[in-house]
């Protein structure tokens, strides 16, 4: 915990919230759920927030996160609030509780980590960040496969000298991740892969003697699939379900052989702690590409004449953050009637080009029309770009023509 303020991970999914604070040990777990009192006509959350239930002394609300994730679905009705405004009243009661034990109201940086990101569930959260008063260049929202690599390059070399895995054993099922480092190149490249492993796997089984035997069954069998002829020099176990692992002795026994097993039931939040303290250090720690979701896996250029030279102007690099990808350019056309993209991708297997026409530009001599470039990203595969004529001063007036396109990368 920094003295000038705090530097905070947070996990945010449909089962809990942890919030962990860089430079202190402790970990805040909450339910994601919220309680609207009756009687104060407050906002409480926590563990109390069933007692209050039980009590009649409020309504509460859970879910939420899928509302604001899916704007096709309805509203909380009983309640009267959007999806949105409930998850920003809950991150509000989440954050003032931490701001109050550390004693402090500045926030530094905040890293929110998720089981899966996309365009919606973002600008939720950048929503949720001006309702908390956190400057949006203070505000970050990674994947659980990006805290994953933060995480495991936190540890010690040996740890991630071969492949990594994770297997998280949640309520939303079985998901495996797997990380391996590339070296070799300028830059080494660590990428993270995650799948849901669709096997009927559930929570529930756990109840029973009958179902622990068929889940570690389904454990091994899908350990034995994920792992084969792979070289790993660890395998990490979260969620709900490995918080005891002596009930999956076949699974434990499969995954054991030759290597290192370790539990970490806090490993996102962990990891989003991590990232939110690398982006205030002076030297980052993770001198990495890295390759997850969330991140581009590919490099997508142009080339400009600059100062009488050609050169390559990157638009967007690999292991960039799609969602932070946002560039504004101008540019003078020197005889060119389209605009002419390279792909890259991260593995560096195959470059190709994208042309866009300049179509419907007024004409004009040479080097007498400029244009604006705006590029971002819908999502990690697909790049959103508007050129707009801005015509070159009062002899040539800019005309209302743009040229918009989505460019699959």
């Amino acid at each position: 915990m920094s003295v000038n303020g705090l530097v905070i991970g947070l996990d945010l999914c449909d089962s809990y919230t942890q919030v962990v604070c860089s430079g202190n040990e402790k970990i805040w777990t909450f339910p994601t759920v919220i309680c609207k009192k009756k009687e104060e006509g407050g906002w409480q959350i926590g563990r109390d927030v069933y007692l209050e239930k039980l009590s009649d002394g409020g309504m509460v609300a859970s879910g939420f996160l899928r509302y604001a994730w899916n704007k096709d679905l309805d509203a909380v009705k009983e309640f009267g609030y959007t999806g949105q405004e409930l998850l920003q009243r809950f991150l509000k009661q989440v954050i003032s509780q931490v701001k109050n034990e550390a004693k402090t109201e500045r926030i530094i940086q905040l890293v929110v980590t998720l089981p899966e990101v996309n365009g919606r569930i973002m600008d939720s959260l950048l929503y949720c960040a001006d309702y908390l008063d956190v400057p949006r260049n203070r505000f970050h929202v990674i994947s659980y496969s990006e805290s994953f690599l933060y995480y495991i390059l936190s540890q010690k070399k040996e740890i991630w000298t071969n492949q990594v895995a994770l297997f998280d054993f949640s309520k939303a099922g079985l998901r495996y991740y797997e990380m391996r480092m590339q070296r070799g190149g300028r830059q080494a490249m660590v990428t993270a892969d995650c799948q849901l492993i669709e096997n009927g796997l559930t929570l529930e089984l756990l109840d029973t003697f009958s179902g622990i035997r068929q889940a570690d069954r389904m454990l091994y069998v899908c350990g034995e699939r994920v792992l084969s002829k792979k070289l790993f020099s660890a395998i990490l176990l979260t969620g709900k379900g490995f918080e005891k692992i002596d009930w999956a002795s076949g699974f434990m026994k499969l995954i054991g052989k030759r290597r290192k097993v370790y539990a970490e039931s806090n490993l996102y939040v962990k990891g989003a702690a991590l990232k939110a303290a690398d982006f205030v250090a002076e030297k980052t720690a993770f001198p990495y590409v890295m390759i997850c979701e969330g991140r581009l896996k590919a490099t997508v250029s142009m080339e400009v004449l600059h100062d009488e030279r050609l050169t390559q102007l990157v638009v967007a690099a690999s292991g960039d953050s799609w969602y932070e990808a946002k560039s504004i350019m101008e540019f003078i056309l020197d005889q060119q009637n389209e605009l002419v993209l390279q792909v890259q991708p991260a593995d560096e297997k195959g470059v190709k080009q994208i042309r866009i026409p300049l179509e419907g530009f007024p004409s004009r001599p040479n080097r007498t029309t400029r244009i604006r470039v705006r590029a971002g990203f819908s999502d990690e595969k697909t790049m959103v770009i508007a050129i707009q004529d801005k015509g070159f001063g009062e002899l040539f007036p800019a005309s209302d023509a743009i040229i918009r396109k989505e460019i699959d990368i």
